[in-house]
């Protein structure tokens, strides 16, 4: 079946209250670890993730960084507005470029009361800094399909989009955690690998990673690399249609080295390759569609939501893909792939690079959870009731696992 056809409702379970994390564990590699293969089922902790791992396999990490994307507005009525800052406005390339703006920025955003806000209002927000007083403005531009267009502009002009936000923002935890944003969560709601500003949502499952885990795994010969997705709140967008066909996937932006990407291909061919996270997962199936792209000669700037599973190519092998994408980046001169992909990996997906997994447990009838479906199939289903039978804390905060499909599984 392709996997527009699904139906949501076959991706659901009962998901308790009191079985979402609140807070994070403290260390946080104390946190339970389900581990999956070949259908068993055992328990652990993420301190010794890497006794679970096949040596010489490669982890992939998502290294992108939450920005303080939460903005709070008081009106001289009294009322407060608050500005959700989702992705840059259209008319940057990227987010990287779009943060470095000086002085002025355009910004898609959700906004909470939003009906007490005209268009063309200008609201005003003093900030005390270090070196002073700063000025940051908000203009409501116009009302788009699911977002706001709103004008940010500051003064002094001297500070980044992404130092503003670090000055006047707040960590923008997820909406099923509800309490608001607390000084720990600076720290806590980042991973310790955090590197590109550009995310408004953390890739949860690398929260559980420290420096001992790192240690670990290399002295098992467990190989690292690391890719940038940066997550958009659409990661929370709940399926609502009954069809997949009618769900909108959100797009994301990638920004991967060539150099990550020649890792890859070197290793995929004999190796395990594991993602770290969904995010990860989404990132580096991409890459292999971007590759199949280019060696059609099709352009490679980006993906949509079906396109995979139409392209006339669909057995090509891995390294090639990869091979093929490298050969196109070297021939445009570019050291880093900067796209977006819209890729909704479902049931009926064939997974090309990746061989696993290392996720948290996501929300019912959620994109996030269509994506373990693929990689578990009807397992999925006995992977979540276990860890809800064994006192398991769920979604960003919550606890994880680690799936490995069976080692001679042709995908």
């Amino acid at each position: 079946m392709h996997p527009k056809h699904l139906s949501i409702a076959e991706f659901t379970y009962e998901l308790p209250n009191e079985r979402i994390a609140e807070y994070p564990v403290n260390p946080r590699d104390q946190s339970k670890l389900l581990c999956w293969e070949n259908g068993l089922i055992s328990e652990d902790i993420y301190a010794n993730i890497s006794d679970h791992l096949p040596e010489n396999s490669l982890l992939i990490f998502n290294n992108t960084k939450v920005v303080e994307a939460r903005l709070l507005f008081q009106k001289p009525t009294g009322g407060v507005i608050e500005i959700f800052c989702l992705e840059p406005h259209e008319q940057y390339t990227d987010i990287t470029t779009a943060l470095q703006q000086t002085g002025t920025v355009w910004w898609h955003c959700l906004v909470g009361g939003a009906s007490k806000w005209k268009p063309g209002q200008v609201l005003q927000k003093n900030i005390t800094t270090a070196t002073g007083e700063l000025l940051l403005e908000a203009r409501y531009v116009e009302k788009k399909t699911g977002s706001f267009i709103i004008e940010l502009s500051w003064r002094p002009a001297d500070k980044s989009f992404a130092e503003l936000l670090h000055l006047a923002g707040a960590i923008p935890l997820p909406p099923y955690i509800k309490r608001k944003a607390e000084s720990p969560d600076n720290e806590t709601y980042q991973t310790i690998y955090a590197k590109m500003d550009g995310s408004v949502a953390a890739p949860t499952a690398g929260l559980h990673f420290t420096n001992d885990i790192f240690a670990k795994l290399r002295s098992k010969n467990i190989n690292t690399a690391y890719v940038t997705l940066h997550v958009g709140a659409g990661t929370f967008k709940p399926v609502k249609a009954d069809v997949l066909e009618e769900h909108e996937m959100h797009a994301e932006f990638i920004d991967v080295s060539i150099e990550t990407i020649r890792q890859l291909a070197e290793t995929v061919s004999h190796h395990q390759v594991i993602p770290v996270g969904t995010t990860s997962m989404r990132t580096i199936e991409s890459l292999y569609w971007l590759g199949v792209k280019a060696s059609l000669g099709e352009p490679v700037n980006g993906l949509s939501q079906w396109e995979v599973y139409d392209l006339p190519v669909q057995d090509m092998d891995a390294a090639e893909a990869l091979k093929q994408l490298i050969r196109w980046m070297e021939l445009n001169k570019l050291q880093q792939l900067i796209t977006k992909t819209q890729i909704i990996i479902a049931p009926g997906y064939k997974f090309r690079i990746a061989k696993g997994l290392v996720t948290n447990f996501h929300q019912p009838q959620s994109t996030l959870l269509l994506l373990i479906a693929a990689l578990a199939g009807k397992n999925w289903k006995t992977i979540y009731q276990y860890a809800l039978d064994h006192n398991f804390r769920f979604l960003s905060y919550g606890d994880g696992c680690l799936m490995l499909a069976d080692r001679d599984k042709e995908f």
